[in-house]
């Protein structure tokens, strides 16, 4: 707080953050300097308020046939504002206007996988992450655009051919796959 006149024997301290742990000294001043200090108060803790920060970095994606993989920078200890601390995942397909909604109830988690059958490879979601605690539902962070997980690639590569290259080496060619919904992102090549 400003500095308090000598004869105000109290003041208010604004601007702490919920559920945190402070401890207080007051110091005397006059036109001379700063004396000592005086020996800490006791601990005491502000009350608990519903969080305001959401999650950071959401993203995701990979995963398996099926699956969204969802992540996120989890919120530090000192942001949460209270007990029963979580996180609420909000997820739809783009184009849709029906939002999925899932709760992880660890403090720690940073991932979430939705799974469901009827995800095609490759489709965009939209997806938002949020926060809540014992005090009720707080945050939500900004839209991201996550894909679900590939499947094995459907298509086969065209066009192999060998030529004799010496005695011992043979060089085989062929056409890239493009990169469709069918295909994924072809990391490799196997060659029989």
């Amino acid at each position: 707080p400003e500095v308090v006149n000598g004869r105000t024997h109290k003041a208010t301290v604004i601007d702490l953050s919920p559920w945190v742990e402070y401890e207080f000294r007051v110091v005397a001043s006059n036109s001379v300097g700063i004396g000592e200090p005086s020996r800490p108060s006791a601990l005491l803790k502000t009350k608990a308020a519903v969080p305001v920060v959401a999650p950071t970095n959401v993203s995701g994606g990979g995963g398996s046939r099926s699956e969204l993989v969802i992540t996120w920078e989890p919120v530090p200890e000192e942001l949460q504002n209270g007990e029963g601390f979580g996180y609420i995942v909000m997820l739809h397909p783009l184009g849709s206007t029906t939002w999925t909604k899932a709760v992880v109830a660890s403090v720690e988690a940073s991932k979430y996988v939705y799974r469901n059958e009827s995800i095609t490879p490759l489709s965009p979601f939209e997806v938002k992450v949020g926060v809540y605690n014992n005090e009720g539902e707080g945050t939500l962070s900004s839209i991201s655009i996550v894909y679900s997980g590939e499947d094995e690639p459907q298509i086969a590569p065209a066009g192999a051919s060998a030529l004799s290259v010496s005695a011992a080496e043979v060089e085989v060619s062929w056409q890239p796959i493009a990169w469709n919904r069918h295909t994924g992102r072809v990391l490799g090549y196997e060659v029989r």
